[in-house]
């Protein structure tokens, strides 16, 4: 039986780079083998640490490409969103620390300044590479310092509103250094990528054509009526054999489609572009998965992976216990069944928030409206006023992205719209670009909204029932991952509005729970004989159970996987005060500082949740320091 290869007889060319100043002394020709080294070298890396695998084996041979020919990081490069940096991560000096990508102490699964001088900008959340990558353009013309400053975003990202906004600036400045790339992994418009549009980029790209292109505008356009001529004419012809008149009108000037897999003739079209001058737009066509058979296949499936054996892509289960997202899947038909007025949005996130059956039983129910936050609650108040029942299920960081249209389009008119909130609380290995660790402090204090948070499987199920049901708009927020286990029933039950429960009688001091910490304080509660409460409403919140709890208990503490700033125990601070009951009182939940990544345990754990500082904290407010 013959040894595994050791990494420098398997990666010989990879492991001589250390950063792209050596990629840059490579020769041409060894390009093509770096990149299957390179391909090769994120899939067995990932395989052990999970984290966000077709999209970066897509874009292999533009990272290449883009380090090659530019002068990172002088030259500012921009990932959108951060899915597809894994190879550029591996190329920017952190290649021997991919195995503790995603890791407690290691590095992030997204682009982090001050993880890298490489890493230009931090992401996480989509389409703001454009915007951010203008404005260290704007800072380089400033200064008159003659770098360039590259976005490369995907063709879902450019769906988003803030990238069409940062379009529309950045063509309007004609000086300005900038190069976007749009990476096209939409399969559907592959077909123009082939020999005449790669022929075409080069064309358009070149010096030559530039030069023909600007001379013959400046000498025809001093011939009356020859100007517009001349402008309708490139229009219309570059608009029969490509699909950038769009960027043209915006003022880019637009190159492409380009295959994103031909290494030689992405060097050759960016090194034609790095030498233009004012905003300009590579179209690049790539496919998601690239390299790997289980991903091209099913590249959505393989978009976040959890660590799978490389050869086969077989994944690791999670378990037998159902997931919060899956409930709320499960509801969403159950519902649907009964009520034909039930419509669901979603801002592409099917698959992360369970809508994947819904949607193909349910098709004309079911709108994904692409990453456009602000549309999806929108487009929820304008079907609410006209009779329908729209289902919002989002990301509760993604949801901050649609703070104005919550409190504009949905709250000041009262409309019957339910917000399914995923991802409330600590992520785990997404870190902190993905916690919601907000939404119960930025959605209380807006008026008309109910505010829910459940404790188990069960508990969620029914809140979603008593959301959908109640008129007006309401909000479940519940955390990622699986519940305690608790059997669900299978009917449309509800709860009654604003009203909590008594979970385990005690004395001396009281904790309330919010949501999923009920757990932690029934566990720390039996050590200390303490009464125990599930609040399950943050607004309204449960008046008459908080004057029971205040006025038979000496201590009060409270406990929330949100922040603490304006969160749920400062509701009941408020409360206190305005009732005129002087109680000690503890809040326990999210820090005021970002919890880095880790799984979601050491996480609870770094904010001071879990059950032994749960403990410890609630023995320092009983004056027991027994340990």
């Amino acid at each position: 039986m013959s040894e595994s290869p050791s990494p420098d007889e398997r990666y010989p060319l990879l492991r001589q780079l250390d950063d792209p100043e050596d990629l840059r002394r490579l020769e041409p020709k060894q390009l093509p083998l770096l990149a299957e080294e390179l391909r090769d070298y994120l899939i067995q890396t990932v395989s052990r640490t999970g984290g966000h695998l077709a999209a970066g084996l897509g874009v292999v041979e533009l990272t290449l490409a883009l380090h090659s020919i530019f002068n990172t990081p002088d030259d500012r490069l921009v990932w959108d969103v951060g899915h597809q940096a894994y190879p550029h991560k591996i190329l920017t000096g952190r290649r021997d620390r991919m195995e503790t990508l995603r890791q407690r102490g290691g590095i992030s699964g997204f682009p982090k300044r001050c993880e890298s001088p490489y890493d230009t900008f931090g992401v996480g959340h989509s389409s703001t590479s454009i915007s951010a990558a203008l404005g260290m353009a704007l800072a380089a013309k400033a200064s008159g310092e003659h770098r360039c400053a590259i976005a490369v975003i995907g063709d879902g990202a450019l769906s988003g509103g803030m990238a069409l906004e940062a379009l529309n600036h950045a063509g309007s400045i004609p000086g300005i250094n900038l190069l976007v790339i749009l990476n096209d992994n939409d399969m559907s418009i592959s077909k123009p990528v082939g020999a005449v549009s790669n022929y075409l980029a080069r064309v358009l790209s070149s010096r030559f054509y530039n030069s023909v292109r600007d001379g013959s505008k400046a000498t025809l356009g001093r011939i009356p009526g020859m100007r517009n001529f001349m402008g309708r004419w490139e229009e219309h012809m570059k608009g029969m054999v490509m699909p950038g008149t769009f960027f043209e009108e915006l003022g880019f000037t637009y190159i492409g489609p380009v295959d994103g897999h031909d290494l030689g003739n992405l060097l050759t079209t960016l090194g034609n572009m790095r030498n233009m001058h004012g905003p300009r737009l590579l179209h690049v066509v790539t496919q998601k998965g690239k390299g790997y058979r289980p991903a091209e296949s099913d590249p959505c499936v393989y978009h976040g992976v959890t660590p799978f054996d490389p050869d086969t892509g077989e994944m690791n289960g999670a378990g037998g216990k159902l997931t919060y997202t899956k409930v709320f899947g499960q509801w969403l038909c159950d519902a649907a069944e009964a009520d034909e007025r039930l419509t669901a949005i979603t801002p592409a996130m099917c698959e992360g928030s369970g809508m994947v059956e819904f949607s193909k039983r349910f098709p004309g129910r079911f709108f994904d409206v692409g990453i456009a936050e602000q549309h999806a609650v929108t487009l929820a108040a304008g079907m609410a006023c006209d009779g329908l029942k729209p289902v919002v299920a989002i990301y509760s960081s993604f949801l901050q992205r649609a703070y104005d249209q919550l409190v504009h389009d949905i709250a000041l008119q009262n409309l019957d719209v339910t917000f399914a909130i995923d991802r409330a609380g600590l992520v785990g290995a997404d870190g902190p670009t993905h916690a919601g660790s907000f939404d119960l402090a930025y959605c209380r204090n807006i008026p008309n909204l109910i505010l829910m948070a459940p404790a188990d499987e069960s508990e969620c199920r029914l809140m979603l029932q008593t959301a959908y049901e109640y008129e007006g708009p309401a909000l479940v927020r519940y955390p990622r991952g699986t519940g305690p286990g608790v059997a669900m029933e299978s009917g449309l039950g509800t709860l009654p509005v604003g009203k909590g429960e008594i979970r385990r009688q005690g004395k001396r001091l009281a904790l309330l729970a919010f949501g999923a910490p009920l757990a932690v304080a029934l566990e720390v509660a039996e050590q200390l004989n303490a009464t125990v409460a599930n609040m399950r409403f943050v607004k309204p919140m449960d008046e008459q159970l908080l004057a029971e709890l205040a006025d038979s208990h000496e201590l009060l503490l409270t406990l929330e996987e949100n922040s603490i700033q304006g969160g749920a125990g400062s509701a009941v601070n408020e409360w206190l005060a305005a009732t005129g009951r002087v109680k000690r009182i503890l809040n326990l939940g999210l820090p005021d500082r970002f919890i880095e990544q880790g799984t979601q345990a050491e996480q609870w754990r770094d904010a001071g949740l879990d059950a032994a500082s749960v403990l410890a904290a609630a023995r320092a407010l009983l004056g027991d320091h027994s340990g």
